[in-house]
């Protein structure tokens, strides 16, 4: 409210109030004008840029002129050495998810932000958005096909502890079988392992057949087609599996002591420097090994045993095992 007086002098008032204000503003603009022409509105020094602070800071006096300046650069980061490394906000894309890991995640539980219970109204409608989100997640066969294999590699990749670059390499033999047209009369199935099969080679943290049929949906002859034909077709670099990796994989599984491991190993060594190991599985050299080592140690480890945890035949476990020990320079009758 205005305060007692005539008309006239309230508006005089007001009057002299506007002036002001437009006095100020008027000054303020001077001061922007100065200011991004380069010229401190207090000194009359320079204004320099702090593109870490993201202001205008007068080099004389210390006058911040302006702040929340626009960073016209990139929007990643570099937090390596060699300034190659191009980091950025959010999940990276990864070849496990068949859209990359771009689209939209809602999760199973039904509860709020604080774990408190939905109501039945906000259930329905939660369950009615991952139905639409399902949906438009995978609009086409080839996304669903993707889809459904990925789903399947991590599946048998998580029940074998494979690592997860061994997961992301299976992930990406997979995408290029599906551009080369390789599925055509073999299942999802069959490709998925062989592609995880293929990538656990190339990782040297290789499995044997049997041991990927264990968790995989289809039998091994159709596995073993399907590997064939991706090495083949996509020109996978495979070099010679070492006996060495499934060594490691069969001591653990069979639970052996400590020094029958270490005299597995020695029997190993011999038989790789005589080239006993040449065009031969390794998987079977790796078990016969053990088996030896366990005969030399007086540790109870029978051939049925070793069948039964590592897949290798006891017919290749009694055909190997001799010419370890001969290699070793140990003599049975």
């Amino acid at each position: 409210m205005w305060g007692a007086g005539s008309p006239s002098d309230r508006l005089r008032m007001s009057q002299t109030t506007v002036d002001a204000i437009e006095s100020r503003s008027r000054e303020r603009e001077r001061e922007v004008t100065r200011s991004e022409r380069g010229t401190c509105p207090e000194c009359n020094g320079r204004i320099r840029p702090d593109d870490d602070r993201g202001e205008r800071v007068c080099s004389d006096c210390g006058l911040v002129s302006g702040g929340d300046e626009i960073d016209y650069g990139p929007e990643w980061r570099s937090f390596d050495e060699d300034g190659n490394s191009r980091g950025r906000v959010g999940a990276p894309i990864t070849q496990r998810r068949h859209d990359k890991g771009l689209s939209t995640t809602i999760g199973w539980e039904d509860r709020d932000a604080y774990g408190n219970e939905l109501s039945a109204r906000k259930r329905s409608k939660l369950n009615r958005l991952r139905t639409w989100n399902e949906r438009f997640t995978s609009t086409n066969s080839q996304e669903r096909n993707l889809k459904q294999a990925l789903g399947e590699l991590e599946r048998m990749a998580s029940a074998l502890g494979l690592p997860e670059p061994c997961r992301e390499t299976a992930a990406i033999i997979y995408r290029q079988a599906v551009d080369a047209d390789l599925l055509l009369g073999r299942s999802i199935e069959a490709v998925a392992t062989a592609s995880l099969y293929a990538a656990a080679r190339q990782h040297g943290t290789p499995r044997t057949f049997s041991t990927f049929e264990s968790v995989s949906r289809v039998d091994e002859p159709p596995i073993k087609r399907a590997y064939r034909q991706l090495s083949s077709d996509l020109g996978l670099e495979m070099a010679p599996p070492d006996p060495d990796h499934y060594l490691r994989q069969f001591t653990s599984s069979l639970g052996v002591s400590e020094e029958t491991e270490r005299v597995a190993r020695d029997v190993l060594a011999a038989a790789k420097e005589e080239q006993l190991h040449v065009g031969k599985n390794p998987a079977g050299v790796a078990a016969a090994a053990i088996y030896a080592a366990g005969r030399l140690t007086n540790e109870h480890v029978t051939q049925e045993t070793i069948d039964d945890a590592t897949g290798v035949s006891k017919f290749t476990i009694r055909n190997r095992y001799q010419e370890l020990l001969d290699a070793y320079g140990i003599y049975e009758n």
